[in-house]
């Protein structure tokens, strides 16, 4: 299956890449991000703690009043993330997050919110307050790190585009708003913003030629398509028209003839020839300035670059081999899964047989949208009653399941997973794509549902929101891919435990899911730091799962792209799958599967490492509870 990315998390990914120059001035918090805060607390029950000292006290208003000045900073800095949180302060502008003053402002505000960090004695603080500590100081010595390497010379790819995004933005079915006369004026102004960036661009990508740091040819010919799609040659079939052609009852009609002759305006005269420039620009100077090569450890400083991609991405110190030694043996044992699941069915063939059977068969094909629709919604009907077997804690904003939006249904992954709005007045949705229903086979739909959903994404996602006792940075701000994938893909092995995947096929479907995560340790590592060819990770893949060659090339190119990203799922899962055998080998009879579930979840996403120390202190008073129950 293809990446399954949630709406949301892109979106605030991209937020962070757009991680603008943060002020030391934090502005002051609107009723949208107060109303964000008045959701039921629910994380676990706080651990006794002893009296506090004077010094301890003075250390924890401290903490909390730099991680309140870093969230609304990182808000202003960042303010397609604001609008996510519907916090509409900044709903008129961007930054250009491209420009070199822009990043050496950003990375001296980091450092200075790092120096202030480590003015705290961390030994003063709670037990709760040291993870909270320790994550703030571990994002702001990633984010530190990571401006070391010439990222903003690659600001185009056809995984990574600003230029599309700004369009779904753009739509009107996107986040930002189109619902008041403000919300029209505040999107020409983002426009404005937005069309300095894509000069910025064209400009970083030149310097970028000259100092040889551009990216593969095969990656960039199948974003000029994109470009091309976006640069129509009027007005009337651009998507950036779809909200004048749609305006709402709550858009006075005396506005609208103004409206609609500033974005004629905008869209006819500045946009569109804005978009064909960048489209011509990097078909005729940038294309056949690309490389052949598709390592990124083929680019200047490109060994070490990669290094941080794979720390950033997993949250750990596993270096590039380990992983990839580690796929393999994940890969192979999967396959010895597989096989059981084809004896079991009594398939007459060998596993490559299978793997055709699997994919072709007509009645591992939804028949149409609904019956797709209705499946999904049977399994959430099992998968919500199953919940209390294995948890004790449970998210207060429920979610829908709906398909796709045609307009941008082409272009989507199979699933995605749009979170809540913070204030709960808006569900979770899980996305399908119900446009070629070949990509969502009906062996994937019990493991599709529990990684999206319940107690999947939605379930970690919402629960994390609704912790309203947990600073805003940590229930809204960094994502940890180990930490929010690796949840996800765990979530999909306690299938079995609430009573899921007992159908053969259905098992297989959560095989062919996680195969899909191990093969990503040896391609990703393997085209990166072994010298495989863009053809041998396709074969590779090919040789070891039922995935189609469309998906399989999309994998692979997503994955010369955007390099790590793809390997924090399953490092992500293996470390969950680790400290729960921890957790039961130390606790033995007196393991509890819903409060280790509790353990994990609350918080919210943490690095590996904190996590692992979290479980350690969890482990111990567990250890204390049972000696006193005896």
């Amino acid at each position: 299956m293809p990446p399954c990315p949630a709406r949301t998390r892109i979106l605030l990914a991209l937020a962070a890449a757009l991680s603008l120059a943060a002020c030391s001035e934090a502005p002051e918090p609107t009723a949208q991000t107060e109303a964000a805060t008045q959701t039921p607390p629910q994380s676990a029950a706080p651990v006794d703690e002893p009296s506090r000292t004077e010094s301890d006290a003075a250390a924890s208003a401290a903490l909390a009043l730099l991680t309140d000045e870093y969230f609304q900073a990182y808000l202003k800095a960042n303010p397609i993330a604001a609008t996510s949180l519907g916090d509409d302060r900044y709903n008129d502008r961007l930054v250009n997050y491209l420009d070199p003053a822009n990043r050496a402002e950003r990375l001296a505000e980091e450092q200075a919110f790092l120096d202030r960090a480590l003015e705290i004695d961390r030994a003063d603080l709670t037990p709760s307050e040291q993870i909270t500590y320790d994550v703030f100081v571990y994002g702001r010595r990633e984010k530190i790190e990571g401006f070391a390497y010439p990222e903003h010379l690659l600001p185009l790819s056809q995984f990574f585009s600003l230029p599309s995004f700004m369009a779904q933005l753009g739509s009107g079915q996107s986040l930002h708003p189109f619902v008041t006369t403000k919300d029209y004026r505040d999107w020409l102004s983002r426009l404005e913003d937005y069309l300095e960036i894509q000069s910025q661009m064209i400009t970083n990508m030149r310097e970028g030629m000259k100092q040889g740091i551009v990216q593969p040819r095969v990656i960039m010919e199948k974003a000029l398509p994109q470009l091309d799609a976006l640069a129509v040659g009027n007005v009337d079939d651009s998507l950036f028209f779809n909200p004048v052609r749609n305006f709402p009852d709550t858009v006075p009609v005396e506005d609208r003839a103004a409206l609609e002759a500033d974005y004629r305006a905008m869209i006819g005269e500045r946009l569109l020839p804005a978009y064909r420039q960048l489209h011509d620009f990097v078909a005729n100077e940038y294309l056949p300035a690309t490389r052949d090569t598709v390592a990124w450890t083929a680019l200047p400083g490109g060994v070490a670059w990669y290094e941080y991609f794979v720390r950033e991405q997993t949250t750990t110190d596993l270096s590039a081999a380990e992983i990839h030694e580690l796929g393999k043996s994940e890969v192979g044992r999967i396959l010895d899964e597989m096989r059981a699941v084809r004896d079991r069915v009594e398939f007459d063939g060998d596993l490559a047989a299978f793997f055709e059977f699997m994919s072709t068969d007509p009645r591992f094909q939804f028949e149409s949208e609904d019956a797709a629709l209705q499946a999904y919604e049977d399994v959430r009907s099992k998968v919500t009653a199953a919940l209390p077997t294995v948890f004790e804690i449970f998210p207060g904003a429920t979610y829908e399941i709906r398909p796709v939006e045609a307009f941008r249904a082409a272009s989507s992954s199979g699933a995605s997973y749009q979170s809540a709005s913070p204030d709960g007045s808006r569900p979770g949705v899980f996305y399908l794509n119900t446009y070629d229903l070949s990509r969502i086979p009906v062996y994937i739909t019990e493991s599709l549902s529990l990684h999206e959903a319940e107690p999947g994404h939605h379930f970690q996602g919402t629960l994390q929101q609704e912790m309203n006792d947990l600073p805003d940075f940590r229930r809204f701000g960094d994502y940890y891919v180990s930490y929010g994938e690796g949840w996800a893909l765990y979530a999909e092995y306690l299938g079995p435990e609430m009573g899921l995947l007992t159908d053969p096929y259905q098992y297989y479907g959560k095989l062919a899911e996680e195969q899909l995560r191990a093969l990503r340790l040896v391609v990703d590592t393997g085209l990166h730091t072994k010298g495989w060819t863009r053809e041998e990770a396709i074969a590779y893949m090919q040789d070891n799962s039922s995935m189609s060659d469309a998906e399989i090339v999309a994998e692979v190119e997503r994955y010369i792209a955007i390099p790590g990203q793809a390997l924090g799922y399953k490092i992500g899962q293996l470390k969950i799958l680790e400290l729960r055998a921890r957790s039961e080998s130390v606790l033995g009879e007196g393991f509890d599967i819903k409060r280790f579930h509790t353990a994990i979840l609350d918080g919210g996403a943490v690095p590996m490492g904190v996590l692992s120390d979290k479980i350690d202190a969890w482990i111990a008073s567990e250890q204390a509870r049972l000696a006193d129950d005896a």
